[in-house]
C-alpha cells in the first residue's frame, strides 16, 4: 500500500494541533497513524482437501515455503507476509483474552529455520495439529507482500463443512480476501458452493482459482461448468485458471512466456488492483476523515472567536448556536441518547436471535442423529459414519451461525452509526474475527458400554435354554416322563431363543440410549462453546461501538466548549489583544486549511475545496 502519503499528513496534522492543547485529538490522530502501520491487507488462500493451495501460495511468493506432499496435508494455517530477511516462527497461544478477541491473546512465538518448519505444519510432524500451533509465520522479502499483503494458507480439512471447516469460516468476516481454489478434476460440489455463497456475504473480494490446469485436459470445460454454477447461484465471484507447476518452471528457466501462461502475472494484478488498492483507498479515506473532523474542530473554535471580534451582533447568534450544540453533544454522551438504546437493545436482541438460531439448527440435527441411531438396530456399527455426518452437519450450522452473527453485528454498526451521526460519520471498524468456535468441543465418544460378542450370546441362550429344560422336565417327571425330553428340549431351545433376543434388545436398546446422550452432549458442548465465542463477539462490537462514539462526542463536546469560551471571553480582551488575535486567526486558519486540503486530496474523485467547518451542523 501507498501509506507513506496519509502518514505525512497525519504528522502535518499533529503539528497543527500541537499548539491548542488538545491531547483527545491528538490521540485519536495517534490511533489513525497506528492503524496505518499496522493495518495488513489479509487474503486467505482456501479450498477442500489436496486442491493446491500451498502450491499456489509459494507460485504467488516465488518460493518454496509452504510444503508440498502428494499424500499429507497442511495442519497449521501459515501466514506468508513482508519482511527484510527471511524469516520462520510458530505461534501458539498461553492464554485466551478475556473478552475472546484472538489479537490480545498472551502468545508464545518460537523462530525456527524455514527448512524446519514442514515437520510442524503438515499433517507427517504434527498430525491434527497435537502441537497446538496457533499458526506459523514466514517472512519474505517481496515485492507483492510489500505493500502490506499477507496471504494465509489454510489447513486441508477434507471438507469444507467439517468441524475444521467452522476455523476457516471464523476467519473471513476479518478477510480482505478470499482465492478459494479447486483443481480442474472436477466440477464444483454442493459444498462448495455453499461456501462460496457465505464467503461472498462476508468477504468483499471473493476470487475462484481453478488449480492444477497442466494435469487435466478438460480443464476448459470445467472452467465452464464452474462458471455456469456460479451464474446460477448468484454468486459475485470471478474465476481464473493456474498452474502452479508451469509457474515454477517459469520462476526456474526464467521463461516469462510460460510464466504468462501460467495465469500468475493475472492473479498478482488482481491481488494488486483489486485488493491491495481498495484496502490503501479505505484506509486513505478513514485518514482523511479523521484529519477534516480534527481540523473543522478546531477550526470552529477560531471562527467563532473571529466573529466576536468583527461583528458583535452576529457573535450572539453564534454563542446562541454553539450553547444548543453543546447540550445536543453532552447529550449524547449520556445512556438516554438514542444511539445507545440502539446499541444495547441491539445487542440484546442479536444474543436471543443467535442463540435460538445456534439451538433450533443443533436441534435438528441431534434430532436426525437419534432417528437414524433408532433405525440402526446396534448403534456400534454405524457409529464412524454417523460420527462424521454429525461433525460435518454441526460444523455447518456453526458456521451459518457465526457468519450471520457477524453479518448482524455490522448491520448494528450501521444502525448506531446513523443514529448517532445521520449516516454522515464514517464507520469504525469493527472487530468480527474469532477464535475456532469447535476448537474447545470434545469429541463425540460412544460409551464401549456391556460387550455382546460370541461368548455372551452363548452364555445368554444357554441362560435360557437352562431354564426352559429344568422347568418343562420337572413338569414332565409328575406324568412320569423322564427329566430330559423331547418337551423339555424343545421349551430349552425356544426360551433360549427368547432369552438371547432378549438380551440383544436389551444391550442394543442401551446402546442406543448411550449414543443418543453422546450426542446430546456433543450438541450441548458445541452450543455452550460456540454460544460463548459469539456472546463474547457481540460484547466486543458494543464496547468497540461505545467507546469509539463516547470519544466522538466527547470531542465534540469539548471542542464546542472551547468555541463558547473562546466567543464569550473575546469581549473582555483589550483593543490589543484583539488586533493582535485578529491578525493570527487568518494565519491558523490558512494551516487548517492547507491541512483540510491535504486531508481531501487523500481521497480520489473528492473535490479539495476550503468549506466552512461542519461541526454546529453535525451535534445538531
Amino acid at each position: 500500500m501507498r501509506r507513506s502519503e496519509p502518514l505525512a499528513a497525519l504528522e502535518q496534522a499533529l503539528r497543527a494541533i500541537e499548539p491548542y492543547g488538545r491531547t483527545d485529538l491528538e490521540e485519536r490522530l495517534r490511533q489513525s497513524s497506528y492503524r496505518l502501520r499496522t493495518d495488513r491487507v489479509r487474503v486467505l488462500v482456501v479450498g477442500e482437501f489436496k486442491q493446491g493451495k500451498s502450491l499456489l501460495v509459494n507460485g504467488l511468493v516465488r518460493a518454496p515455503v509452504c510444503p508440498v506432499f502428494d499424500d499429507v496435508a497442511t495442519s497449521v494455517p501459515t501466514v506468508v507476509r513482508y519482511a527484510e530477511k527471511p524469516t520462520a516462527a510458530l505461534v501458539r497461544v498461553l492464554e485466551p483474552a478475556e473478552d475472546g478477541d484472538p489479537e490480545k491473546a498472551k502468545t508464545e512465538r518460537v523462530e525456527l529455520p524455514i527448512e524446519e518448519l514442514a515437520q510442524h505444519i503438515a499433517e507427517t510432524g504434527n498430525p491434527g495439529n497435537r502441537e497446538g500451533w496457533r499458526q506459523a509465520e514466514i517472512g519474505l522479502p517481496r515485492a507483492l507482500l510489500s505493500g502490506g499483503l499477507e496471504i494465509v494458507d489454510t489447513p486441508g480439512v477434507g471438507g469444507l463443512n467439517s468441524v475444521h471447516g467452522a476455523a476457516t469460516m471464523a476467519e473471513l468476516p476479518a478477510a480482505d480476501a478470499v482465492l478459494f481454489v479447486s483443481d480442474a478434476s472436477q466440477e464444483y460440489t454442493a459444498p462448495e458452493l455453499e461456501f462460496l455463497r457465505q464467503a461472498t456475504k462476508m468477504c468483499p473480494n471473493v476470487l475462484c482459482v481453478l488449480s492444477k490446469a497442466d494435469l487435466y485436459p478438460e480443464w476448459e470445460r470445467i472452467a465452464d461448468l464452474d462458471r455456469g454454477h456460479l451464474a446460477a447461484e448468484n454468486i459475485d465471484a470471478d474465476l481464473l485458471v493456474v498452474s502452479s507447476a508451469l509457474r515454477v518452471h517459469a520462476i526456474r528457466g526464467g521463461d516469462d512466456v510460460a510464466d504468462a501462461e501460467s495465469g500468475f502475472p493475472v492473479l498478482i494484478s488482481y491481488l494488486r488492483e483489486r485488493v491491495v488498492s481498495q484496502a490503501d483507498l479505505l484506509a486513505r479515506r478513514s485518514t482523511a476523515h479523521d484529519i477534516v473532523a480534527v481540523s473543522e474542530q478546531l477550526a470552529t473554535a477560531l471562527l467563532a472567536e473571529r466573529t466576536s471580534y468583527t461583528d458583535p451582533e452576529q457573535a450572539e447568534l453564534v454563542i446562541r448556536e454553539l450553547t444548543e450544540a453543546k447540550a445536543h453533544a453532552s447529550a449524547l454522551k449520556e445512556r438516554s441518547a438514542r444511539w445507545q438504546h440502539t446499541l444495547s437493545d441491539g445487542v440484546a436482541d442479536l444474543n436471543a436471535d443467535i442463540d435460538y438460531d445456534l439451538r433450533d439448527r443443533m436441534r435438528d440435527i441431534v434430532r436426525e442423529a437419534e432417528e437414524e441411531v433408532n433405525k440402526s438396530g446396534d448403534p456400534r456399527k454405524i457409529w464412524d459414519q454417523l460420527s462424521s455426518w454429525v461433525e460435518q452437519e454441526v460444523g455447518a450450522a456453526v458456521s451459518a451461525n457465526f457468519l450471520w452473527t457477524a453479518q448482524r453485528a455490522r448491520w448494528l454498526a450501521a444502525q448506531v452509526a446513523e443514529h448517532f451521526a445521520g449516516g454522515q460519520a464514517l464507520l469504525p471498524k469493527i472487530h468480527t474475527r474469532t477464535e475456532d468456535p469447535l476448537a474447545a468441543v470434545q469429541a463425540m465418544e460412544l460409551r464401549s458400554g456391556e460387550p455382546f460378542g460370541v461368548g455372551q450370546k452363548a452364555l445368554s441362550g444357554l441362560r435360557g435354554g437352562y431354564v426352559g429344560v429344568l422347568m418343562f422336565g420337572m413338569l414332565g417327571t409328575i406324568v412320569g416322563l423322564s427329566l430330559i425330553n423331547p418337551f423339555s428340549i424343545g421349551a430349552g431351545l425356544l426360551l433360549g431363543a427368547k432369552g438371547l433376543t432378549d438380551d440383544r434388545r436389551r444391550i442394543y436398546a442401551k446402546r442406543q440410549n448411550d449414543a443418543k446422550s453422546a450426542i446430546r452432549r456433543y450438541a450441548d458442548d458445541v452450543i455452550f462453546q460456540a454460544g460463548k465465542e459469539s456472546r463474547e463477539l457481540l460484547r466486543r462490537v458494543q464496547r468497540d461501538l461505545r467507546d469509539y462514539y463516547i470519544d466522538r462526542a466527547e470531542e465534540t463536546n469539548r471542542s464546542l466548549k472551547d468555541s463558547l469560551t473562546a466567543a464569550e471571553q473575546s469581549a473582555r480582551k483589550s483593543q490589543d489583544e484583539q488586533r493582535r488575535r485578529l491578525a493570527e486567526i487568518p494565519k491558523e486558519l490558512a494551516r487548517l486549511e492547507s491541512l483540510h486540503k491535504r486531508a481531501m486530496k487523500l481521497m480520489p474523485g473528492e473535490v479539495a475545496e476550503p468549506r466552512e467547518p461542519k461541526l454546529i451542523e453535525a451535534a445538531k
